[in-house]
């Protein structure tokens, strides 16, 4: 009875595992037919046989994008909604522009492992483990660098010269998505309530205050 248990649990871990991540394609392509009202988990294949190299392009990937912005800093994501394609295939990539001193500031992709490549500039990055270590990996990037996030971690890139800097990541999800751990916390809607931020954090009341009205701004705007 034991054995047949422990069998049992260890199919179970075996499946959650296999289901951890974007489930694999079955068929050469499935390119996403946004127009469909059918939800599923991720999206419905819309007919192979109209498929066409539209389905698998994205152009101007080229360009900067542009970072007149507080944080200095822009991300051009590449994911299923901008190529209806990557439906399936559990992959995406980004392109991270930086102003000189520029930041993408700490954030996590809850469906993905990132692998950065920096391709001009210089890069301060790092990223931070789970509970209770919560150690801070981090490195210095130059060109021609690639850097790994875990996926679900915290983790931020910030570019500490004079001139700007582009970096390329590749994600292992069509679509990655991302939690700005600043926004979410402070930028919440409806608000997270100050009692609990201040306790949180360990700060006074005004101070959360100050920060959501920031941040509730940015968001909503």
């Amino acid at each position: 009875m034991a054995s047949a248990m422990l069998i049992v649990v260890l199919l179970a871990m075996a499946s959650s595992v296999v289901l951890a991540s974007d489930p694999s394609p079955l068929q050469d392509f499935c390119v996403a037919d946004k127009a469909s009202p059918v939800l599923v988990n991720g999206f419905v294949c819309k007919n192979p046989m109209d498929a066409n190299a539209e389905d698998f392009f994205f152009p101007g990937l080229n360009k900067p994008g542009n970072t007149n912005n507080r944080l200095g800093s822009n991300v051009t994501a590449v994911d299923v909604n901008k190529i209806a394609g990557l439906n399936t295939l559990g992959i995406s990539l980004a392109r991270i522009d930086f102003a000189p001193y520029g930041l993408n500031p700490p954030h996590t992709h809850p469906r993905a492992t990132e692998v950065l490549t920096v391709i001009e500039g210089t890069l301060h990055v790092g990223f931070v483990t789970s509970n209770p270590q919560n150690r801070l990996i981090f490195k210095v990037l130059n060109a021609g660098d690639v850097f790994v996030f875990p996926e679900g971690l915290i983790h931020f890139q910030f570019n500490r010269g004079h001139k700007n800097a582009v970096a390329i990541a590749g994600l292992s999800s069509q679509n990655p998505g991302v939690i700005t751990v600043a926004n979410a916390v402070f930028g919440s809607n409806p608000k997270i309530d100050e009692s609990i931020l201040a306790k949180a954090f360990q700060v006074d009341k005004k101070v959360i205050n100050y920060l959501q009205s920031q941040f509730w701004m940015d968001n909503n705007n």
